[in-house]
């Protein structure tokens, strides 16, 4: 059996895989952004498809960085982002997301938070679509295509479950507006997207699911989404009332509802993973 000499014992760690594959990740995303905000600047194209393709572009970079960065550093095919199945994945993903944000905006309309002023023009859900999609896309490839699954190969699922998403709400206490009730919300949709990583060991369900939340939250029902600023909606709504239904400032996600709804969507993903062996155990009891 060949063993590993100190320096590739070093480049194979956990913690290096993790470093090295944020850095380039997060490289790619940037200089993807520019590049992209240069060249459609020189375009007469509309503000908002300008948009659109940036999104879809700076994603696309994001994607192709995740998969062949981890193709020659594991010597492995990323099934994880594999294009078999993709369209079934995301259709499942999106339809999660939208029913669990659905159901949060729902217990806000019976408590009589939240009304419908205006339908607005298709088109206005152009800069939400774009902006979501790109958001879940980034976040869940970091989060969970490298932190989560870097750290489960050694530590396990559940404890990689807690790391990540304790780190994926602790990153969102930045945002305007957070509180203990938003950073609580955000954690638990943190463990929502790790169970459903889990689950399918995809990384597309997440990122749907994902999309599905937040563009749902503001592209479709016109909230606040993370405490970030109003976007254009296909409904211009009017939301007031208690924060703890309506997550006051921050949206919806900062609600209690929100935080019980991704908890039983998240308790029954882990269920599942379970009954199916899915879960990965430490190193220590393999």
């Amino acid at each position: 059996m060949e063993t590993l000499s100190a320096k590739q014992k070093i480049f194979q760690s956990p913690a290096t895989k993790i470093i090295l594959s944020l850095l380039i990740f997060m490289a790619v995303v940037i200089i993807g952004q520019q590049i992209a905000s240069k060249l459609l600047g020189l375009t007469s194209l509309d503000k908002n498809y300008r948009n659109l393709l940036k999104g879809l572009l700076v994603s696309s970079a994001a994607i192709f960085s995740y998969i062949i960065f981890f193709k020659k550093y594991e010597k492995r095919e990323v099934t994880e982002l594999a294009s078999k199945g993709i369209a079934k994945n995301l259709i499942i993903g999106a339809s999660i997301g939208f029913v669990l944000q659905s159901l949060t905006i729902l217990v806000i309309y019976l408590n009589g938070s939240y009304s419908v002023l205006a339908v607005n023009p298709i088109s206005f859900i152009l800069i939400p679509f774009a902006l979501m999609f790109t958001v879940a896309i980034i976040e869940e490839i970091l989060v969970r295509g490298i932190i989560f699954r870097i750290i489960e190969e050694k530590l396990g699922s559940y404890i990689s479950l807690t790391i990540s998403a304790v780190l994926f709400g602790a990153l969102h206490l930045a945002n305007p507006h957070s509180s203990f009730l938003s950073g609580l919300c955000i954690t638990t949709a943190g463990f929502l997207f790790g169970a459903a990583f889990i689950y399918k060991r995809n990384l597309w369900i997440p990122i749907a699911i994902h999309f599905a939340w937040n563009f749902t939250q503001s592209g479709i029902f016109g909230a606040i989404t993370s405490g970030n600023e109003k976007t254009n909606s296909l409904l211009t709504a009017k939301i007031q009332g208690s924060e703890i239904i309506t997550g006051g400032a921050f949206g919806p996600e900062g609600s209690i509802q929100a935080t019980i709804i991704c908890f039983i969507a998240t308790v029954i993903l882990l269920i599942l993973s379970h009954k199916e062996n899915k879960i990965i155990k430490p190193y220590w009891k393999k």
